[in-house]
């Protein structure tokens, strides 16, 4: 949540003022072109809509054949592309047509929303905040209306899933005029915890349940 704050933020600030992290957005503004007249406009969003739709189908016809390797699981070899991708970012000068930023992270984005699908056994997404504060709401309502500890535990768990993204891109949104183009690299902590966690599972303690669906699908 939190390298998906970063992420936002990244294209927002620096990258031509678009959030990448989910598509609601660029839909509405497709329409709003066609419903103008403006056709040309209007297609150039096929780009970035094209490039998450084929993220989400990458992500799920990888996973299978990746299986069958035995060495690693797929969220970990996805968390180590993610992780090359954003060190890659920032390399690349702002002089770049922001598109071409704007797809790549567009792709990488929903790659990870169609990975990692849980937490803790409790369906999220890791990308945007939309449902988190949703669940919040709904597990507030629950723990009022029926003392339901449980239901506040996951409102208070969804909490914390929209701090960690609040705090990434505020971080984030200070260091892009110090940094530029290479504030992208500040993702790679988050991302580098969360790919030593994996690659350490799957080595070790996890090792013989490679074949196991992971809890977070």
């Amino acid at each position: 949540m939190a390298s998906a704050g970063m992420m936002g933020v990244y294209t927002y600030v620096l990258r031509g003022g678009v959030f990448c992290n989910a598509q609601t957005a660029n839909v509405v503004v497709m329409a709003i072109n066609f419903g103008k007249g403006d056709w040309l406009g209007g297609l150039y969003f096929l780009i970035p809509i094209s490039a998450y739709l084929l993220g989400a189908f990458v992500s799920e016809i990888l996973p299978s054949p990746v299986k069958r390797l035995g060495f690693l699981r797929w969220d970990t070899y996805l968390i180590i592309f993610e992780t090359a991708v954003l060190l890659l970012l920032g390399f690349i000068p702002l002089s770049v047509p922001h598109q071409v930023v704007q797809v790549i992270v567009n792709f990488i984005a929903s790659m990870q929303y169609n990975t990692f699908r849980q937490a803790e056994g409790i369906p999220m997404a890791t990308t945007f905040c939309t449902n988190h504060i949703r669940q919040i709401g709904v597990g507030l309502a629950k723990a009022v209306r029926k003392w339901d500890s449980l239901a506040l535990r996951r409102g208070l768990i969804h909490a914390g899933m929209v701090f960690a993204f609040f705090a990434g891109a505020a971080l984030l949104t200070f260091l892009c005029p110090i940094l530029a183009e290479k504030t992208v690299w500040v993702t790679l902590v988050p991302m580098g915890i969360v790919l030593v966690k994996l690659i350490s599972a799957d080595i070790g303690v996890e090792h013989d349940m490679l074949d196991r669906k992971p809890s977070g699908h």
